[in-house]
């Protein structure tokens, strides 16, 4: 959506997912002076030219659409406020707004030090910018997007190990679909400034990281799903979720367009999550049921998602009856135990709602889960796919 806005012509984005996090990229598309309109095909956008936005922009739960509009707002010579619900204002922005200021934004956070809601001034035209690379591969998606935009070529200088490096590796490749350039150096990118985006159209390929949960689901119930859409030569770091369901036992068989999981006897293994931290959840879920101890590492910035997902995956699984241990960077599992109903408590997280969902289909008795919807944040056919399933849900006020 935002590469698209960014090439100023008339762009189809076909089979889009429209779900709670994307309609907040459209809304904050809108309001910069994009024109988005559905049609049966997708979305058609079209931004002759980027505008300061009226009043506040509300990126909702959508952490991705906080830290790309960011970059996006950065462009400007007026000032674009953003914020986002309950959590997101929690979850930290330090990185992308130092890097921002180096450029030569001007940045005030106006409720807590380091979090949204923020307000941003450009335009940049900074040379230089250095950012961590170990919290969010979002800072670097951002700031490598904007950087094409902007006056004069960048130098962009990652401290540490870059995080989730898929991620990034999509954003480039994306980047490039668009005729963009971007240079790969030893210890960061360079990046040519005032770049001419280009594309007509592109279509969105299946998501790999909602397939994790029914494939998931076949594999701890025994089942056998087939999941449609799914490239097999994906970047998508998500897909590693084929990798992982093969280590536990489960029969994986992709094809050109599908990939087709039969559960069978699982075992636990180990497993670092560093590069896919949105799997952990559905990871720690396998691990409860497979036999034996499954350690999941790597996961530090898992504290610093929609919830403390170290926390609130633990909580539930321990709530079930598994046998399961937090650790700073991700958890220790000996699995096997049956396990049993109970009332969970997502904070609100899609990924923890849908995680127990599939937790609570091996369980002896009725499981409670205190969230109705967050699922829609990204995932919004998530119950129907599952009634379709098989799987007894049911919504009650």
């Amino acid at each position: 959506m935002v590469l698209g806005a960014l090439t100023h012509s008339r762009f189809s984005l076909i089979d889009p997912l429209i779900s709670d996090d994307t309609r907040a990229t459209v809304d904050a598309l809108l309001a910069l002076g994009a024109e988005v309109h559905q049609d049966s095909k997708g979305l058609a956008i079209y931004c002759e030219k980027l505008r300061a936005a009226p009043g506040t922009i509300d990126a909702r739960n959508s952490g991705t659409t906080l830290r790309l509009i960011a970059g996006i707002a950065s462009l400007l010579p007026s000032t674009t406020t953003l914020t986002g619900d309950q959590s997101l204002v929690r979850r930290p922005m330090v990185p992308l707004v130092e890097a921002l200021i180096q450029l030569g934004a001007k940045c005030s956070y106006l409720r807590t030090p380091g979090t949204a809601p923020v307000s941003i001034t450009g335009p940049i035209d900074g040379n230089r910018a250095e950012i961590p690379a170990g919290v969010s591969s979002q800072f670097v998606s951002s700031l490598l997007i904007a950087c094409t935009q902007k006056r004069g070529d960048t130098a962009v200088h990652l401290k540490g190990e870059l995080r989730s490096r898929p991620y990034v590796d999509i954003t480039l490749g994306m980047l490039r679909a668009f005729g963009a350039r971007v240079e790969e150096v030893a210890g960061g990118f360079v990046v040519p400034g005032e770049q001419v985006l280009s594309g007509d159209s592109y279509s969105v390929p299946g998501d790999y990281s909602s397939a994790a949960f029914p494939l998931s689901a076949a594999a701890v119930t025994g089942g056998d799903v087939t999941v449609g859409n799914l490239d097999p030569n994906s970047p998508q770091g998500d897909k590693a979720i084929l990798t992982h369901l093969k280590s536990f036992g489960a029969k994986v068989s992709p094809t050109a367009s599908s990939v087709r999981v039969v559960g069978g006897q699982l075992r636990g293994t180990e497993i670092d999550v560093r590069h896919t931290p949105d799997l952990f959840p559905i990871l720690a879920v396998i691990g409860a049921v497979a036999d034996g101890k499954t350690v999941l590492r790597g996961g530090e910035s898992l504290r610093e998602k929609e919830s403390d997902r170290i926390a609130t995956t633990t909580s539930f699984l321990e709530a079930m009856g598994a046998r399961v241990r937090p650790l700073t960077d991700g958890c220790e599992i000996v699995g096997g135990e049956k396990l049993h109903g109970a009332t969970v408590t997502t904070e609100g997280d899609h990924r923890i709602l849908m995680a127990a969902a599939v937790a609570a289909l091996v369980s002896a008795s009725e499981t409670r889960i205190e969230d109705e919807d967050s699922y829609k944040v990204s995932y919004p056919g998530f119950m129907r796919d599952m009634h379709q399933l098989g799987c007894r849900l049911e919504v009650r006020k």
